[in-house]
């Protein structure tokens, strides 16, 4: 097989989250360790750095890896879902794996894989692990997939764990109340292993402290430390002022990215403390360049100017409300909105939350999972949001850069793979 048939192999032997919804989920360990001892325990191989939480994981692991880099370590960086090309997944210093690399783990493994039938994620977090031993990388940021405690990536025992935030997301899985998906998110948290959290509610910060109490592992929270003094949008960034790096430029512009940076920080802060060489200026470095560096795409990425055209991969609740907030703050003569969701999200949230003043152009991305655009126009009417039905991602885009002026601004989000459309088609 090419490349382009292996891919087409890994998503029909084993359809991913991203595709099928709920069918795509496995839970527990017990295939993970199977083919991790298959492959020689290849994730005992390397450091890792374990991020969890529902929103802002792919902000944080790939500043981290950034940070990381400019500091001279050989870094790999585990995420998910890919957006345009399966080796997002899988980078070495930013680097996605080979076609080769992965058509060859496939030829080479699959007489043994098959017949356990893993999940798409269970191979491929195996297939990063195996890649991330081979190209002997100093350490690995690995972002968790879904949950904590049951994840397969929570086979590691990192240098450091981090949970960026609780939001209700995935809640068939992870529970119905922040306290239930803390629990299952602090199952990432690993005997003497320091934890930073990034934002904790009165809810679930006692969930956090307890577990960590339960493991001996010492515990900072970000809105304690208070590593920055003030921060403020500028550009299409952010400028942070910070009480140990002086003046960092963030090159992420979304409002979320003033927690993510707080989180980072933190985590920098006790990476230092364990003896990492991680100095101010990789620290600054790294927030200015994170994209080129780690190849991060979909975070209040901007792809036009004259109408100005912005898209985001925040698709929950958690992530919605800064990209709605951002909205209704936007300076423009008319905003205009290409949006689409997946049918198992928590979608009356998310509509509530949106901007009223805007022309909406709702469309669906090419997954099994989205919600038809005809019946996510009539459900948004209901909350007052108002526009046409587009069958494409791309046919909406145009549709709403037709209708503008220079002076407008479009927005592309409500699912990750609306951008994922999008950007395919921008490539």
């Amino acid at each position: 097989m090419n490349y382009d048939d292996t891919v087409t192999y890994l998503f029909n032997c084993a359809p991913p989250f991203q595709q099928v919804g709920g069918a795509g989920y496995k839970e527990g360990l017990s295939t993970t360790i199977t083919l991790d001892n298959h492959l020689g325990n290849p994730h005992r191989k390397f450091r890792t750095i374990h991020v969890a939480g529902t929103n802002g994981k792919g902000s944080t692991s790939h500043t981290l890896a950034a940070i990381l880099q400019e500091s001279g370590y050989k870094v790999g960086l585990y995420t998910s879902p890919h957006l345009i090309d399966f080796r997002e997944r899988m980078r070495v210093n930013g680097i996605p794996a080979s076609k080769e690399y992965v058509t060859e783990f496939v030829e080479k493994h699959r007489a043994f894989f098959e017949p356990l039938s893993p999940s798409f994620f269970e191979l491929t977090t195996a297939m990063a692990f195996n890649y991330f031993a081979e190209q002997e990388v100093d350490i690995a940021v690995i972002e968790v997939g879904l949950g904590g405690r049951l994840d397969c990536t929570n086979i590691i025992t990192p240098e450091l764990s981090i949970i960026t935030n609780i939001s209700l997301d995935h809640t068939q899985f992870l529970g119905s109340t922040p306290a239930s998906i803390a629990k299952e998110k602090a199952g990432i948290i690993k005997p003497g292993v320091p934890v930073v959290i990034g934002e904790a509610t009165d809810e679930t910060g006692p969930i956090f402290r307890q577990t960590a109490t339960e493991n001996g592992s010492p515990i900072f929270f970000a809105q304690e430390e208070l590593p920055i003094a003030d921060a403020s949008p500028q550009g299409s960034g952010f400028i942070y002022h910070t009480k140990d790096y002086g003046t960092i430029e963030g090159e992420l512009g979304g409002y979320c990215q003033e927690k993510n940076a707080a989180t980072i920080l933190t985590a920098v802060d006790k990476l230092r403390k364990a003896g990492y060489r991680i100095t101010k200026e990789a620290v600054r470095k790294a927030f200015t360049r994170v994209c080129s560096l780690t190849g991060l795409m979909g975070r209040w990425q901007k792809i036009g100017e004259s109408p100005r055209i912005v898209c985001d991969a925040g698709h929950n609740i958690g992530g919605i409300k800064y990209i709605s907030k951002q909205l209704k703050e936007t300076k423009c003569r008319t905003l205009r909105i290409v949006f689409g969701m997946v049918s198992d999200k928590d979608i009356s949230a998310v509509l509530e939350a949106m901007p009223h003043k805007a022309v909406y152009y709702f469309t669906q991305a090419s997954i099994k999972r989205a919600m038809p655009s005809d019946e996510l126009q009539k459900k948004g009417s209901t909350f007052g949001l108002t526009g046409k039905s587009y069958p494409t991602v791309h046919q909406a885009l145009e549709a709403a850069k037709n209708d503008s002026e220079k002076d407008d601004f479009i927005f592309v989000g409500g699912s990750c793979f609306v951008v994922a459309d999008l950007l395919a088609g921008e490539k």
